[in-house]
């Protein structure tokens, strides 16, 4: 039996897991699947021919692709280049808008079907892209509720398929009980970037909450991604540990969580803990930011129930000091 050749393309952690469950659901109908393009390591444990390191994709703010714009110049066309040379069944592009919209717009003229999972969030940084999502994608899975009646106005053929994190994570911590004692969870982030900016201010946060309610901290960390120890001995930070192992474990059994804004603030939502999210990026990319985006909220946790239900502290506003206020506020 020929195999079923596939190019899915994914560039950022939390991606690379909602795309390896999606491609495991799909081999299950198609057996012969032969999968290329780019990931990480989920998706290169699937099976995927990678075109790159997944540790090259995952970059973040405007300023810092500035700096690497050369290297996803070639990657693009080598990216097309494959594809027109391959021939895959279907191109499906797995959140990852800057690159993804683009490769799109590349491939469009191929023929080949193209299949968008985890919508590019235009609706938070206004509808202008949407005409062009509408000329290149043929089929939009869409993991927000609000996200079908939003791309359907706007004549893209969308359908909501559910949020992966609901089958992803372990029945016995959805909305499970808050643990009595205290202990505080630190979700920094998944890229490097992020982590050098959120990890300091994190870890000064967790010293005075420990400090003032005998608290110990965790931090949630990823293998290969930063080196956390040298972070907490540089500071001589105590009661403050870094553990590889599950990160939904570590949600599970904290009382409280400081994440850093992303996937990791719904992961914390559903799995019920309360949680203050914070967010820091550089100066040029936050100001550019702050005039393209029309959101009152930015955690996903907000965004789905439509309301500040999570605090949320931006920039200048997440200090140590701050942060200790709110997290003081569940004691």
């Amino acid at each position: 039996m020929p195999s079923t050749i596939v190019f899915v393309s994914s560039g950022d952690p939390s991606g690379d897991v909602a795309a390896a469950r999606l491609l495991t659901a799909l081999s299950s109908l198609i057996p012969t699947l032969d999968v290329f393009g780019l990931g990480g390591e989920q998706l290169r444990q699937f099976g995927q021919r990678q075109l790159a390191e997944g540790s090259d994709l995952a970059v973040l703010g405007f300023y810092e692709v500035a700096r690497r714009y050369p290297f996803f110049r070639r990657l693009l066309t080598r990216c097309v280049d494959e594809i027109r040379h391959r021939r895959p069944a279907a191109v499906i592009l797995v959140d990852y808008p800057g690159f993804n919209l683009r490769l799109a717009a590349r491939v469009k003229f191929l023929g080949i079907p193209v299949i968008y999972y985890i919508a590019p969030q235009v609706w938070a940084w206004g509808a202008r892209r949407v005409n062009d999502i509408k000329r290149d994608i043929d089929l939009m899975l869409v993991i927000l509720p609000f996200e079908e009646q939003f791309f359907r106005k706007h004549g893209v053929t969308a359908h909501f398929v559910g949020h992966y994190l609901l089958d992803e994570i372990s029945r016995e911590y959805v909305s499970s009980p808050i643990p009595a004692r205290g202990n505080l969870c630190l979700l920094p982030g998944s890229r490097p970037q992020e982590i050098m900016r959120m990890l300091p201010t994190m870890l000064a946060s967790a010293q005075q909450h420990n400090r003032a309610y005998g608290t110990k901290a965790t931090i949630a960390a990823i293998k290969g991604r930063f080196d956390y120890e040298s972070c907490v001995r540089r500071h001589a930070y105590k009661d403050i540990q870094v553990s590889y192992e599950d990160s939904r474990r570590i949600i599970h059994e904290s009382a409280l969580v400081l994440a850093a804004s992303g996937t990791a603030t719904l992961e914390t939502a559903i799995i019920g803990r309360p949680m203050i999210v914070i967010y820091k990026t550089g100066f040029i990319t936050y100001h550019i930011a702050r005039r393209l985006v029309r959101l009152d909220n930015i955690a996903l946790a907000n965004l789905v129930l439509g309301e500040k239900v999570v605090p949320e502290l931006i920039q200048s506003q997440a200090y140590p000091e701050r942060i200790l206020s709110e997290l003081s506020k569940f004691h």
